[in-house]
């Protein structure tokens, strides 16, 4: 009996699970599927989408066209050198005030992958390339590219800069958010996204203000900060094209050897946080479990307000402003937008102290669907409430709340505006009506919050819940013309004082007249709300809890 003998073949080696090319394959796909998914989720998210896509690619072809059309204009290289500055600070901040913006901005969800730094950096700077903003960011330098380059090796010079201050761009942002991501997960990172009104507000008003002393005084005025920037990553790359283009070939090359270096190091330092959030453990709960119970700072602030349920609800509505992101953001917004408007019209001098009362309108708003933002929660409100008498307390303390906040910011505005302007004979007209107004929104704010509330969902950026936008608009636009109409006989008087002979003398009667008609028509409109609150307690509920 012959032994047969089987001989195995050598195992052929197993190819590497992943090389770079092919994670950074799989990365691209999978942000196009994350688009892709997103938009599959609900028909309005979708036309949301491409309704945003649609204007901003329609607002970047124009700008395209707009800095090509400028070609040769003697000042267009200190236009788009601030351009490109502008746009890379706007990277930079983006993670900070948006960041669910993008899915894949968080690293901390790819702990579980075998992944190294360096392929993982390669994959997500590569796929940060596909979306909205990389294509809006990609117009922009191109046309700034094609706006100063002059001759063969200026273009030549202009495709390295544009792709270097792309990817810088890219990295950027990256770079801030895998710095800062522990943060922009926790709830303080939530918070923070509330400034992005703040940001808004006043980057719209500062870029108003900018572009119409631009169209005054001319482009001639950027020249001492580009010059500065010119030297500056990512606008040295475009400073590098019109380097090139005047023919200093070593300024050029200077230039985009600082945009190339500082791509360098924010790979590196992007790489180096990434090592980090993959080993090490997040004891962002070890060092509060350590630490000795501290005393609550808000026990003091609270021993201030009244006694019994209106001090109660007093105080949660002021832990509401403080707490919830969603208010929080509605009153950030506000107050900037209450100041900003009046405040900068006074600074470029075409505005007026009357325009102070804008302040009392912005804060008035917040009185309007006061029981929204308790959600589901308003059950143990409304468990409390078994009376006309309950439903009045409970409405007043919350007034008296946003009180606390309205008036002297109101007054701050409308003193400020007036100092601006020089013109103290109208403060106690802007005074008084802006008392009125704050006034009469208070009360329509009361009477909506009752006829028609509606849910503010807890999770994403909707303010309102779907199914819902006609109650909100009805509640907010229908209060503020009423509100309007109910400040016409102050608005009449201030008219009065100034057209009659003699109301100059008089014209310091509108702050009483005005003080005591809004607080008359906070009261009405308190006691009118009052019982429909009481009566509506289960529907109130129910619109509340939709979210």
């Amino acid at each position: 009996m012959s032994a047969h003998t089987t001989t195995v073949p050598p195992a052929s080696p197993v190819p590497p699970a992943s090389s770079a090319d092919s994670v950074t394959s799989v990365f691209v796909r999978l942000k196009l599927s994350l688009l892709r998914n997103g938009l599959r989720q609900s028909g309005g998210r979708r036309a949301a989408y491409l309704t945003t896509a649609v204007v901003v690619l329609l607002f970047a072809a124009l700008q395209l066209i707009g800095l090509i059309a400028l070609r040769g204009h003697a000042h267009i290289d200190s236009l788009v050198i601030l351009l490109a500055a502008v746009l890379g600070l706007g990277w930079a901040v983006m993670p900070l005030f948006f960041p669910g913006g993008d899915e894949t901005l968080d690293p901390t969800r790819l702990v579980m992958l075998p992944l190294r730094p360096r392929p993982l950096v390669r994959a997500l700077l590569v796929s940060s390339l596909v979306g909205i903003g990389p294509l809006f960011t990609l117009c922009m330098l191109a046309g700034s590219v094609i706006a100063v380059a002059h001759g063969t090796a200026a273009f030549a010079v202009g495709v390295v800069g544009l792709a270097l201050a792309l990817l810088v761009c890219v990295a950027l942002a990256r770079a801030v958010a895998a710095a800062n991501v522990r943060l922009l997960t926790s709830r303080k990172g939530r918070d923070l996204a509330v400034l992005s009104g703040l940001l808004i507000a006043v980057g719209a008003q500062v870029v108003n203000f900018g572009a119409q002393r631009l169209g005054t005084s001319g482009l001639g005025q950027l020249d001492p900060a580009a010059e500065v920037l010119r030297w500056v990553p990512p606008a040295s790359a475009i400073g590098a094209v019109d380097a090139a283009s005047e023919g200093a070939y070593g300024v050029a090359a200077l230039q985009l050897a600082l945009t190339a270096a500082l791509l360098a190091a924010l790979l590196r330092v992007w790489g180096r946080h990434l090592t980090r959030l993959m080993t090490a453990p997040d004891g962002s709960t070890l060092q509060a479990a350590g630490r000795p119970e501290r005393e609550r700072a808000s026990t003091g602030a609270g021993r201030l307000l009244p006694a019994g349920r209106t001090g109660t609800a007093m105080g949660r509505s002021l832990r509401y402003v403080w707490r919830d992101p969603k208010t929080k953001a509605a009153w950030v917004t506000s107050l900037a937008i209450g100041l900003i408007v009046p405040v900068f019209n006074a600074w470029q001098g075409t505005g007026s102290v009357y325009f102070a009362c804008f302040a009392a309108g912005m804060l008035g708003i917040q009185m309007y669907n006061q029981f929204g933002q308790d959600t589901s929660a308003f059950w143990m409100v409304a468990m409390t409430i078994s009376s006309t008498r309950d439903a009045y307390v409970e409405l007043r303390a919350r007034a008296l709340a946003l009180l606390l906040i309205t008036l002297p910011y109101a007054t701050l505005v409308t003193v400020l505006t007036t100092a601006m302007l020089g013109d103290w004979r109208t403060l106690p007209e802007a005074l008084g009506l802006s008392f009125a107004l704050l006034g009469a929104m208070l009360a329509t704010g009361a009477w909506t919050s009752a006829r028609f509330p509606y849910s503010i969902p807890q999770e994403g950026n909707k303010n309102v819940a779907p199914g819902q936008v006609g109650l909100a608009w009805m509640s907010i636009v229908g209060g503020m013309v009423a509100a309007a109409l109910l400040c016409a006989p102050v608005i009449a008087l201030t008219i009065w004082l100034n057209v009659s002979a003699g109301g100059d003398a008089l014209q310091w009667l509108v702050l009483p007249v005005g003080t005591a008609y809004g607080a008359a028509l906070a009261e009405l409109g308190l006691r009118l709300a009052a019982p429909r609150t009481a009566r509506r307690l289960p529907e109130i509920l129910t619109a509340v809890s939709k979210g």
